[in-house]
């Protein structure tokens, strides 16, 4: 009779209990956690410092700051720039290679009202 009773009650309790932030080893990370590209954090920003430093989770860059246009490789020196932002920068085939075709944070609406 306890046994049911107990079930019963975890059950029905189970849902009041606080759950779990999605968060794991390779996805979902959080800013300043250790990444391998930017598909793994919750930011979309895996950065490094200098070609020997440890990239870590970082936030995307605001209007004003040094940024990267998206690329390919997944890690950035400079962060790609917060949604509704264009990075403008030099766009060439070295740059991207390179990878230092940096810019700045710009809102392209701005532009267009003047």
């Amino acid at each position: 009779k306890v046994l049911p009773a107990l079930l019963l009650a975890l059950l029905l309790l189970a849902p009041a209990l606080p759950a779990q932030p999605e968060r794991g080893l390779v996805v979902n990370l959080e800013l300043g956690e250790l990444c391998l590209q930017s598909a793994q954090c919750k930011s979309g920003c895996c950065h490094r410092a200098s070609g020997l430093s440890l990239a870590r989770c970082a936030p995307k860059a605001a209007e004003f700051q040094e940024c990267t246009p998206k690329n390919l490789f997944g890690v950035y020196y400079k962060c790609p720039c917060e949604r509704g932002l264009t990075c403008d920068a030099d766009k060439s085939i070295v740059g991207t290679i390179t990878n230092s075709n940096f810019g700045v944070c710009t809102d392209p609406q701005d532009s267009d009202r003047r």
